[in-house]
């Protein structure tokens, strides 16, 4: 039970209630989505993975909120992840209330992957400030805490500042769903020891994992923060990968590790491929 999936891109094409009740049914501990609301045509901001155009895959991603609701209404055990919502693009006012109502229908099994973006053009279209946008991120998790988590919750800070409002429902998760910082920044880890409650990277390795893992340890030392509290779930392993590899990272100090299965134009082609990964993955 450590061991996600990845909604494959174009990520509207298959149910994501069938994904998610075929992927809880076989074992798997968690399923993901992700987001780009738009993508502009032109745009200087290369591609993080290969530095170059935006493939055209990457153009076709869900509502990570929409689908997962639609994952927990036929699902019962199945944690329901983002990976990653990009905060720069989202009032908190309103994804405090989105989250909170879908962790309370699915019984506290969200879990908050963040991140901040990285197309410049993107992010200042939506209304973020694109060379700030994690000191951004902070501001709105901040904001986030105090309202599912005060009764009357105000904040005043330099990207968001409202007076007393009332929030409710209040999400399942006490103190809140966890908050998992995701990338490869150089600052991240501190940002996690700071305001998160895990890292969640890709495209790492176990050496890494580990080293850190050390890391998160020494900083929630500093912090008074409890090491265990902060957690490591490895994010987006391609298609192919091995039970041997899942192990790697778990043993270095991952609590979960996600995998992305081929995109498939049926739910036969998914439900088989499912199958075949959880024979192979899923213990």
């Amino acid at each position: 039970m450590s061991v996600g999936v990845v909604v494959p891109l174009p990520a509207y094409t298959l149910d994501p209630a069938f994904i998610a009740k075929k992927a809880e049914d076989l074992g798997f501990e968690s399923i993901w989505y992700h987001e780009h609301p738009i993508l502009p045509v032109n745009s200087a901001s290369p591609f993080p993975a290969t530095g170059g155009e935006i493939p055209w895959t990457y153009r076709h991603f869900s509502e990570p909120y929409i689908s997962l609701a639609m994952a927990a209404a036929v699902t019962s055990n199945i944690k329901l992840c983002t990976g990653i919502t990009l905060v720069p693009e989202r009032n908190p006012l309103i994804l405090a209330k989105e989250i909170s109502v879908l962790d309370r229908h699915s019984n506290g099994r969200f879990v908050f992957g963040i991140g901040a973006g990285w197309n410049r053009e993107e992010t200042e279209m939506m209304g973020g400030d694109f060379d700030h946008r994690w000191t951004q991120t902070q501001e709105a998790v901040l904001a986030l805490k105090e309202l599912w988590t005060k009764e009357e919750a105000e904040f005043h800070g330099h990207y968001y500042d409202f007076p007393p409002v009332y929030m409710y429902p209040k999400p399942v998760q006490q103190p809140h769903p966890p908050v998992l910082l995701g990338g490869m920044a150089r600052n991240v880890l501190q940002r996690v020891a700071r305001y998160g409650d895990g890292w969640l990277p890709n495209r790492i390795t176990p050496q890494q994992v580990e080293d850190g893992k050390k890391v998160l340890e020494t900083l929630a030392d500093e912090r008074g923060r409890d090491p265990e509290s902060l957690t490591i779930s490895v994010f987006g392993q391609p298609p192919g990968t091995t039970r041997q590899q899942v192990d790697d990272f778990l043993n270095a100090g991952a609590v979960r590790v996600s995998v992305w299965p081929t995109h498939c134009d049926t739910e036969q082609e998914m439900g088989d491929q499912l199958e075949k990964m959880a024979g192979e993955l899923v213990r």
